[in-house]
Formats: structure tokens, C-alpha cells, sequence
């Protein structure tokens, strides 16, 4: 049984523990979702909590992490070369 149906990439927990952070390529954005978590399991509706005007690959071929309070994002284009991006909100 999927514990976050229709999501591909990993998830993460929020540093309070309450909340698990997963992201989703959709239609030419990458949206980071928040699940609220409650006693070993998910509660509740996802909600978006942050959406990125772009997409990426979210499977093999690409790196990417994002921080658990999500201000900062890091990508790593693979290839003949690497481009590293680093995206930071103020």
C-alpha cells in the first residue's frame, strides 16, 4: 500500500515531525506538497506549499534536494556536463 499515492520522488519529514514534504511535476511546474502526519500515518488532504515555475525531472537522471523548511531548493542537471542551480527564497 502506497503511503503518499501519486508520489514519485521521496518524501521528507518537516523538522517539527508534523508534516512530510514530497515533491510532483505536473504541466510544466514542480510542486512541493505537505501531508500532515499524525501518529505513523498521513491525515488529512495534501496541500501545496510551494510551487516552482519550472519542471525537472523528478526520477533517475536528475539530482535535486530541498530543505525542510523549504527555503532553499538545489538541482543538478545531468549530462555531458552538470549545471547546478541553487534557489533561495528571502
Amino acid at each position: 500500500m502506497p503511503l503518499l499515492p501519486g508520489a514519485a520522488s521521496p518524501a521528507i519529514f518537516t523538522r517539527d515531525g508534523k508534516w512530510l514534504l514530497y515533491a510532483v511535476a505536473v504541466r510544466g511546474e514542480v510542486a512541493i506538497y505537505r501531508q500532515p502526519w499524525k501518529d505513523g500515518g498521513v491525515i488529512g488532504a495534501p496541500q501545496v506549499a510551494l510551487k516552482l515555475p519550472f519542471t525537472f525531472p523528478l526520477t533517475y537522471g536528475s539530482t535535486y534536494d530541498f530543505s525542510r523548511d523549504l527555503s532553499t531548493i538545489v538541482y543538478a542537471r545531468n549530462g555531458d556536463h552538470t549545471d547546478l542551480y541553487l534557489l533561495s527564497q528571502k
